[in-house]
């Protein structure tokens, strides 16, 4: 019986995810993977933040989903160039699978690449993808107290984004009990309370995306 070690799956990711960064930087790409619960809103997100970043680059989008297109023909409804990644039953997306997207994917110098990871709180979190950084979406109806709950994904990423605040006068959930957990966890992560619905917080998480896009292009050129 051959036994293969998680940390050796793991070591072969990391080098492929490294290929991608490199490839990112190279093409001029600055790309955000979205990672979160099913139903946490990060299809929302997504056509949300195209709709305020179309003019600050091209948007394209990588869907991972373990069957179904129904969050990728949505995006392409709205025109975004879309490649879905259909995992079978895996509960992540990996590397090697972002790397096999790309050759359908349009990509343009100066332009956003959102890779929307499948709704997991757990798997994902281990699998770089070559990405600039990473949020995490927690939904008010989930509950505020999953920063205890799952706390390997949200120390690895760089903001939480605190969805569907429209809904906080029907749920017992307090925002600032995730910021003092996360403040615990991983203090340098910034926290952002939107609703993609009304459009509360939605430019202040998109001015911080074109802060880090313009300090990640400093970091290539310098």
């Amino acid at each position: 019986m051959k036994i293969v070690a998680a940390k050796k799956i793991l070591k072969a990711n990391d080098q492929l995810a490294a290929a991608n960064r490199r490839f990112f930087h190279q093409a001029g790409v600055f790309v955000v993977n979205i990672l979160g619960s099913p139903g946490g809103g990060k299809t929302t997100l997504i056509e949300s933040l195209a709709s305020i970043l179309n003019s600050n680059g091209a948007i394209s989008v990588i869907e991972g989903d373990l069957a179904g297109t129904v969050d990728a023909d949505r995006l392409s409804a709205r025109g975004l160039p879309v490649v879905q990644i259909t995992t079978e039953g895996a509960c992540h997306l990996d590397a090697n699978m972002v790397a096999a997207a790309l050759d359908g994917l349009p990509l343009s110098r100066g332009g956003w690449l959102f890779i929307e990871n499948v709704g997991n709180l757990v798997c994902p979190a281990g699998f770089d993808l070559g990405e600039n950084l990473r949020i995490v979406i927690l939904s008010v109806p989930e509950g505020d107290d999953k920063v205890i709950k799952y706390p390997t994904v949200f120390q690895s990423t760089q903001a939480v984004v605190i969805s569907k605040v429209d809904l906080l006068p029907y749920f017992e959930f307090q925002p600032q009990r995730v910021r003092e957990t996360l403040s615990r966890l991983n203090p340098q992560a910034s926290v952002f309370e939107v609703s993609a619905k009304t459009g509360q917080g939605m430019g202040e998480l998109a001015e911080w995306l074109i802060a880090r896009r313009t300090a990640a292009a400093c970091e290539v050129a310098g």
